[in-house]
């Protein structure tokens, strides 16, 4: 991608409304539009992004037999008014509307409800048990404040995935890899060594469920964490005695700190099935209801929670894994035609290497182009210069650290 021809500009100001740290850089660098409270637009540099985390969660999924689906935003009230959460006063954040023959749909919060009525029609038998499926679908919350930027909106995407299982043990032996499963994943995401396993409420569900509560300033939670286990509990259970035993941690070793939820994990048991009547046949020929989890991690809202945590005073700083682009190649050009012609062949050999490169070839002032790469927070920054032509030691500049290293134009494509 050349610079010059990114419809997106960066700004020097954030809207003077924008109070969260993520939302104030993010469209400051030109990844994210904001339409109006809680709703953003991904532009191409946020979209590259957000599809390379939804990547890596697809990845983490798949290896652990999830089969991926899309469901409707649309949402019928039989099957909701069915589980008893179509009703506001049960679920408090629904947008509804109605169509023109005078019938009220709402737009999902969540799929629990649809996809167990769809899988009426699918599991017959206990030798359709167990799988899991999934799906990146927008989700619609009726949120009463969104403040927090991409990390809370009322409109956002989710990827929920479903377990189905014969019976609790069944259920549990899925649960416990889809726990490991979410470690990966944020390890992957950067976020691995500040997320911490946290026993939270089961809500109407069970007892317990399970968060995954990466600490940080902006977070909207309280967690106590045991560091050397990895492991939390949240405000909310830390005065049950029971969740003591239940994790074996003690408060002795419990530092408190501020949080935010980047994903979660819930038994829901029979719950929606009883409601929805999703059965199986047994060995014996004997119905039983399905036993169901569920599991959930909202792309944009991990999106937001890095840029709060990985970010510096000059702007972003992106992991690897996640990057729009590897590299900024900035090119110091100016009116030199021999720095032109050098940036231009190393932007083509690095683009047929297979490297992702944004290159910066507009006519501006050094300053300028520098100040635009650190709010961008690429990993690599590579400067083009009168030197660079001179000897052939290329400046490469690390984001995270600002190491500056002098690598050659060989050993830069051979990364």
């Amino acid at each position: 991608m050349r610079q010059s021809q990114l419809f997106t500009k960066t700004r020097r100001e954030a809207p003077a409304d924008e109070v969260s740290k993520n939302a104030q850089l993010l469209i400051r660098a030109g990844y994210v539009h904001k339409e109006m409270a809680g709703v953003y637009d991904y532009l191409p540099l946020g979209h590259r992004t957000l599809q390379k985390i939804i990547q890596i969660i697809r990845e983490e999924m798949n290896a652990i037999g999830g089969q991926e689906l899309f469901l409707t935003a649309l949402q019928d009230p039989a099957a909701w008014q069915k589980s008893g959460r179509w009703d506001d006063a049960v679920l408090d954040v629904w947008f509804k509307t109605k169509i023109k023959n005078d019938t009220e749909i709402g737009l999902a919060t969540t799929h629990e409800e649809a996809l167990t009525n769809l899988l009426r029609d699918q599991i017959k038998s206990y030798k359709d048990l167990p799988f899991s499926t999934y799906q990146f679908q927008t989700k619609f919350r009726n949120e009463l404040r969104a403040k927090s930027g991409i990390m809370r909106g009322r409109e956002f995407i989710m990827k929920d995935l479903y377990s189905f299982s014969k019976d609790k043990q069944e259920h549990d032996a899925f649960y416990a890899i889809a726990a490991e499963a979410y470690k990966k994943i944020f390890a992957r995401l950067g976020l691995g060594n500040q997320t911490y396993f946290t026993y939270a409420s089961g809500g109407s569900f069970s007892k317990y469920s399970h968060e995954f509560q990466t600490v940080c300033d902006a977070g909207e939670d309280i967690i106590y964490v045991d560091e050397a286990k990895g492991v939390a509990i949240n405000e909310e259970v830390y005065n049950d005695p029971e969740v003591f035993s239940t994790s074996g941690l003690s408060k002795e070793t419990l530092v408190q700190a501020k949080a935010t939820e980047v994903g979660n994990i819930f038994t829901l048991g029979e719950k929606f099935s009883q409601a929805l009547e999703l059965t199986y046949m047994d060995a014996e020929g004997k119905p039983q209801y399905v036993f169901m989890g569920s599991y959930g991690i909202g792309p944009g809202r991990v999106m937001g929670t890095i840029v709060e945590l990985l970010s510096d005073e000059k702007g972003i700083v992106w992991p690897e894994a996640v990057a729009p682009f590897t590299y900024h190649l900035v090119s110091l050009a100016g009116t030199d035609e021999a720095v032109v012609a050098y940036a231009e062949a190393l932007y083509t050999d690095m683009t047929k290497a297979g490297k992702e490169v944004l290159f910066d070839d507009r006519d501006l002032r050094a300053g300028e182009k520098f100040a635009d790469s650190d709010l961008m927070g690429m990993p690599y920054r590579i400067v083009i210069g009168k030197n660079t032509v001179a000897t052939g030691e290329i400046e490469l500049v690390h984001r995270a650290t600002g190491v500056v290293e002098k690598v050659t134009r060989e050993a830069l494509l051979a990364q």
